[in-house]
Parts: C-alpha cells; sequence; structure tokens
C-alpha cells in the first residue's frame, strides 16, 4: 500500500534553460532533499510543448506522507524569509532558470507503486502522458477506483502502461491525476487516432464520471528516476552557477 504524499509541479522555465533547470532540480537539489527531508525524486520531465504550455517542466517528488511534508514545510517555513537560509545559493541559481509556477499536493491511490518500487521493476516510457482529469465533487476516489480496475485491460489494448493514479489534496475530491507510460512515440500516435473518434481506450471503465480531461506529453530529465533506474547522487551535483 503507497502511503506516500506527492508534490506536482508545473515550472515556467525562462528563455533556453529548461535543460539546466532539469539539470539543476535532479542533480543539485533531490540529494539534497533526500538527505535533508526524506524527499524522493519522483521524476522531472520536459513539457512537449506541441501539447502544452511551453518551455515548461513537471516535477514530482515523494514525501514521506502528510507528517514527513509538514516536517518539511517546518524546516521550509520556520523562518522570517521564509525560506531555508542554507538553500540561499541554490535558490539563488534556480530563480535565473525559471519565472514561477503551479504546485499541487496529490494523494496516491493505494495501488500507485512508489518510485523505488517502480524503478526496481524497470519501468520505463519513451514519453508519458501526463492527464488532469475533473471529476464530479466527492468521486475522485470512485474514478480512481475505475481506472485502476482497468489498467491492465489498457494496457493491453494499447501498451499503455498506468504507472501512478493520484486525487488532489485541499481540493473537493474533483481533481485526479493519472501518469501513463507509453512504450513509443507510435503507440501514443496509434492511441490518439482512435480517441479522437470517440474510442476511449484507456478509461472504458471510468468514462462516465469525467467533466473534463486534459492530457499533455513529458519527455524524462537525463537524471529522472524513470530513465536512470535510481534515484539522483551527490556524484551527479554541479556547480550551481554551471
Amino acid at each position: 500500500m503507497n502511503d506516500k504524499v506527492y508534490i506536482h509541479e508545473f515550472i515556467h522555465i525562462t528563455k533556453q534553460n529548461r535543460a539546466r533547470y532539469m539539470h539543476h532540480m535532479t542533480a543539485n537539489w533531490s540529494p539534497i532533499a533526500q538527505e535533508q527531508r526524506n524527499q524522493l525524486c519522483y521524476g522531472v520531465w520536459g513539457v512537449v510543448g506541441s501539447t502544452g504550455p511551453w518551455p515548461q517542466t513537471v516535477n514530482m517528488w515523494e514525501e514521506d506522507g502528510f507528517d514527513g511534508l509538514a516536517d518539511s514545510f517546518t524546516l521550509e517555513f520556520g523562518n522570517k524569509i521564509l525560506q531555508d537560509p542554507a538553500l540561499e545559493k541554490w535558490w539563488a541559481a534556480a530563480a535565473d532558470l525559471r519565472s514561477g509556477g503551479f504546485d499541487r499536493i496529490v494523494v496516491p491511490h493505494p495501488e500507485t507503486p512508489t518510485i523505488e518500487q517502480l524503478c526496481a521493476a524497470g519501468v520505463r516510457g519513451e514519453v508519458y502522458a501526463h492527464e488532469l482529469v475533473k471529476v464530479e465533487p466527492g468521486t475522485a476516489w470512485h474514478f480512481l477506483d475505475a481506472a485502476m480496475a482497468g489498467a491492465e485491460a489498457a494496457r493491453e489494448r494499447t501498451g499503455w502502461r498506468l504507472v501512478g493514479a493520484w486525487a488532489t489534496a485541499m481540493h473537493n475530491l474533483d481533481e485526479c491525476l493519472l501518469l501513463w507510460a507509453v512504450p513509443t512515440w507510435r503507440a501514443w500516435g496509434a492511441l490518439e487516432k482512435a480517441q479522437i473518434r470517440g474510442e476511449d481506450a484507456l478509461l472504458a471503465k471510468a468514462g462516465d464520471l469525467v467533466r473534463e480531461r486534459e492530457r499533455i506529453l513529458l519527455v524524462d530529465a537525463h537524471l529522472s528516476p524513470f530513465r536512470t533506474g535510481r534515484q539522483p547522487s551527490r556524484e551527479d551535483r554541479t556547480d550551481w552557477t554551471d
């Protein structure tokens, strides 16, 4: 049973800094977060601009439940500048690479594997499909149950693997997040051809609960755990001004 909690981030990148920013988050931030906050990097991806905003990244961080997240917030905001003073140099470097973003806290369906389980299983995608799904208020967990129940059948039909399913916290149980590992770009294209004709090959058992649905495509950062099969380490770090 997955009892973790996740931070999900949309990050707005400045100029042509996406690759530098993704490296800064994986190589330079994640090792610190692992040591100081018991926070794991779930994934860092670049958004495929033809399918969503650009230039943009998606970051996800795996926290040790709400208690672990509360401890992390205590460390971050328990001072007069609302920022961990030990990370002043890191923040300064990051500020030159991004202009802001939008975060949400998401809670996994109990059957969603942790990032360590996914790495151990060798789960990979050439591309990833990221879906934000609006459902009727109060039905988020019903939707996720249905999505998980139909995940294996969807994989047999399409090759897409449902690697994560979450409900957004601090909401009205009306928003969900799905992440699919897609084996090839052609497997993505084949499904989209079917979807545009109204053949829902992914959510056959859950579609009746959907009010709104948006899918974008993501590609792994060089040091993202889905790509490497491990957490970023101190050996990956570079000078923060690189």
